[in-house]
């Protein structure tokens, strides 16, 4: 979709009317005046050295449980969840992380009658069994310790699948399964199959793709290579296995003994240094809407016709036509001196001493409203506390174009204005009254953004501001408890906080859903007010919130769904509970 469907067509045609914000210059304090050249980021990404996504399925979860005891024991036996790959605290114990040996390795036998292979059956907790001795004993242990010295390439494709992955590769699935006796899908419990399909649609033969597989061709190499797979596919799959391999060893694995809510609460009374990251989840109670729920912002902005409802916060789009934003930019433009009793909640922390830092991916700026310190928190997408001048980066408190906002008005630069009327004329000479406006074509090439003020949010295309790379590196070192609250964790780079922070520190998940691609030790499904008012009374201390004496006497229900899974719900106040008869 261009620029101009989106501002015309998709938008619905709206005009804004152009303001020129000309404050007084003695209204003007002498540092907001200076015309400072914004300055670029010059730090380096430290995202930008990660290794590219693969083609790899993650399947691990769809696997059949065998043994629900082995659930249970997994604290103890190391079976389903260990730590590695980090180096370790001296307090902390390394044996409750060690997985148990694999016994035997990998065995696929042959048929003597039909030649082909049978593949064994993998269960989930021998997937994650897998996955805990790779990460703690590393790559060279774990391919000696599970496969045979005698060993063909269908070991490599078994090992693949034992990790929890499948190839999405179909000619190679199909020479897999020509020679294979059993069904190599079967494997998937919970999802429909990705195996071949015939041309009506139902599931090939084995026949079939044995007939579709190429053989071999004959080269002066052939009498030296014995294996049920052609070269090519062998070679593939041993880059696949390195691939699933590197996929393990670089995400974290869930610590075995904190899981529950009570470690939850011991562990934040004893922590000194929380890293705390916040999204939109934490403002919906204030009627802010998320941006990704089925209710969310994207969601309310989908009739306007985008192709993507994200090409509002698009710094091209924003460039070339700052309306495509104006139109909408009411609708998140946040509440002035209101904040949730989980922003009081991090207040909280931050209050006994505890917290490291509040990253927030919010651009509402209720965490100052709150009271948290601006040296505690990072506004990792910017926020509407202040606005700049798109040209000249003049800029000012953000709350002076709050009204133009609100009026669907473009604010614009007192010092850049005169000078945009010489471009953009509102009419021309012979044109009618009520004419859309029309550009002076000798500067037809000077875009529709000149001397806008734009606030300072950062928009996708724009650097992350310079604080986020100044302190994350030192912050995800030093901390000792993650705390992700109202966030699905889908933007980067700041979703990949999480994977950077050492494997032995504890994180906590609060969020109304669970985030299944990421490893919490912990996950806390309710309404985040409710979990932090939970959590505020396990631990005996007060929120400096005034809807705290109210939720001080709120009892609150804790189920759990699977290990480390809870949901938090009240259910009823601690005062309306029936009283015992005498």
């Amino acid at each position: 979709m261009s620029v101009e469907d989106a501002s015309n067509g998709a938008l619905g045609k709206r005009s804004l009317s152009e303001v020129n914000t000309n404050f007084p210059d003695s209204s003007i304090p002498q540092d907001e005046v200076a015309k400072k050249p914004r300055v670029q980021d010059e730090e380096k990404e430290i995202f930008d050295e990660a290794p590219p996504a693969d083609e790899l399925e993650d399947i691990v979860d769809e696997y059949v449980v065998k043994q629900t005891e082995a659930v249970a024991n997994a604290s103890s036996t190391g079976a389903e969840e260990a730590i590695a790959g980090d180096p370790l605290p001296q307090n902390v114990e390394k044996d409750f992380m060690m997985p148990a040996e694999p016994i035997p390795a990998i065995n696929i036998p042959k048929n003597p009658v039909t030649g082909k292979y049978k593949f064994p059956f993998i269960s989930k907790e021998e997937s994650l069994a897998a996955r805990s001795y790779l990460k703690y004993y590393g790559s060279g242990r774990f391919l000696d310790s599970y496969l045979p010295e005698d060993l063909n390439s269908l070991y490599i494709y078994h090992l693949i699948k034992l990790l929890g992955f499948q190839i999405k590769d179909k000619l190679l699935l199909e020479a897999v399964q020509s020679v294979a006796e059993n069904e190599i899908y079967s494997q998937r419990s919970n999802t429909e199959s990705t195996a071949s399909v015939n041309g009506t649609g139902e599931r090939k033969s084995s026949a079939e793709m044995a007939a579709a597989v190429e053989q071999p061709s004959s080269n002066e190499d052939s009498e030296y290579y014995d294996d049920p797979l052609e070269k090519k596919h062998a070679v593939r799959l041993i880059k696949d296995l390195q691939k699933a391999m590197n996929k393990v060893l670089s995400t974290r694995m869930r610590l075995p003994n904190f899981h529950t809510l009570d470690d939850f609460v011991n562990k934040l009374r004893t922590a000194k240094k929380v890293l705390i990251l916040t999204g939109a989840g934490i403002s919906t109670s204030l009627g802010i809407p998320d941006f990704r729920s089925s209710e969310g912002f994207y969601s309310k902005i989908r009739h306007l016709g985008l192709d993507d409802p994200q090409d509002v916060f698009n710094y091209e789009i924003f460039m070339q036509d700052p309306s495509v934003f104006y139109n909408i930019a009411h609708m998140v433009l946040p509440p002035e001196n209101l904040y949730s009793p989980l922003h009081s909640f991090i207040r909280m922390i931050q209050d006994k001493g505890k917290l490291l830092r509040n990253y927030t991916q919010n651009i509402d700026n209720l965490e100052s409203y709150a009271g948290i310190q601006s040296e505690k928190m990072v506004q990792c997408h910017g926020s509407f506390a202040t606005a700049s001048c798109v040209t000249c980066h003049w800029k000012l408190p953000g709350e002076r174009i709050f009204s133009n906002i609100r009026n669907l008005e473009l604010p614009l630069c007192p010092y850049c204005y005169k000078k945009r009327k010489e471009f953009f004329p509102t009419s021309q000479p012979g044109s009618k009254e009520g004419e859309p406006e029309t550009f002076n074509s000798v500067f037809n090439n000077v875009l529709k953004s000149y001397g806008v003020l734009k606030p300072d949010i950062t928009f996708f295309g724009e650097a992350l501001p310079s604080k986020f790379h100044r302190n994350i590196r030192d912050d995800v070192l030093k901390c000792d408890l993650l705390i992700c609250i109202g966030t699905s964790l889908k933007v980067a780079p700041v979703s990949e906080i999480v994977n950077m922070i050492p494997s032995y520190v504890p994180q906590v998940l609060i969020n109304k859903d669970p985030v299944r691609h990421a490893e919490f030790d912990l996950s806390l499904l309710g309404y985040c007010d409710d979990v932090a008012a939970l959590v505020t009374q396990k631990c005996g201390w007060s929120m400096p919130h005034n809807k705290w004496p109210t939720l001080q006497e709120v009892e609150y229900g804790c189920e759990m769904y699977e290990r480390g899974i809870y949901e938090i719900q009240p259910k009823a106040s601690k005062s309306s509970s029936p009283q015992p008869e005498e």
